[in-house]
């Protein structure tokens, strides 16, 4: 097992993100672990620890503005949101916490902020690992939004969140759903920028994922222009690190070692 030190805070544009850092074999460098739209540090469970000790990396898992222990966010949020979380949030993190050459590991949203972060800083990932990110709406991810909005007024959801979010919980996800289903009737795509990538990629698909279909991975494998792979996984949804943990460990793990 890697030892994983306590939770601590960064301080980036006057606001407190919560992160921790996982000491492991510093060989493969650093992986950093971008969560989904709705996730927290706690929900990763144990799949960091597991992929930093296979891969021989060390590790850092933060949490977004309003999201876990991690400072509220304001309401609305801008419909730029990835982009700032890419182009000015995650490389002041980065300073700040003195990681030069990051592994970007990033789930959903996530996954779509490592894509953006590549290709806005082309030199500094030293390699990407997208999971069920997105890089276009489908309308799949447009029927996905609204039924989370149902989930979340009418199911135990919003207390399963609250474990994890706490007292952020309301605006999270009012964050996260009101800014999707905004965008979504204006065509938002990312696609043109993904040529900008030369770090190798590797871009995962859940072949059952409620949220989007093989063609965002077509999309990002098509449109990076240094070396990619994409790895589909039958019968998986949204969340492969929990629903394929073993099939997406070891995948990624090699990827790393390779890349």
């Amino acid at each position: 097992m890697s030892a994983v030190e306590a939770y601590d805070f960064a301080a980036i544009g006057g606001k407190r993100l919560r992160y921790r850092r996982i000491a492991a074999g510093a060989g493969a460098g650093t992986i950093v672990f971008l969560h989904e739209g709705l996730g927290s540090i706690t929900q990763w469970r144990d799949f960091p620890d597991a992929l930093c000790a296979a891969a021989g990396a060390a590790g850092i898992v933060y949490e977004r503005l309003g999201h876990g222990g991690s400072d509220p966010v304001e309401l609305p949020r801008p419909d730029d949101f990835l982009r700032i979380e890419a182009e000015q949030v995650l490389p002041a993190l980065l300073d700040a916490l003195h990681v030069e050459r990051p592994i970007l590991f990033g789930h959903s949203d996530g996954g779509s902020i490592a894509l953006l972060y590549a290709a806005a800083f082309p030199k500094r990932p030293a390699a990407c690992i997208t999971v069920a990110a997105h890089v276009f709406l489908e309308p799949a991810t447009q029927a996905a939004l609204a039924a989370a909005a149902r989930a979340f007024a009418a199911t135990d959801l919003r207390l399963r969140l609250a474990r994890h979010h706490g007292a952020n919980t309301e605006t999270m996800f009012r964050a996260w759903n009101e800014t999707w289903l905004r965008l979504a009737p204006q065509g938002w795509s990312m696609t043109d920028r993904l040529h900008r990538i030369a770090c190798p990629v590797l871009a995962v698909q859940g072949e059952a994922d409620e949220h989007g279909t093989r063609a965002q991975v077509d999309a990002i494998v098509a449109g990076v222009s240094g070396p990619a792979e994409s790895f589909l996984i039958p019968g998986c949804g949204h969340v492969p690190h929990i629903e394929a943990r073993a099939a997406l460990l070891a995948r990624a793990a090699a990827f790393i070692r390779k890349a």
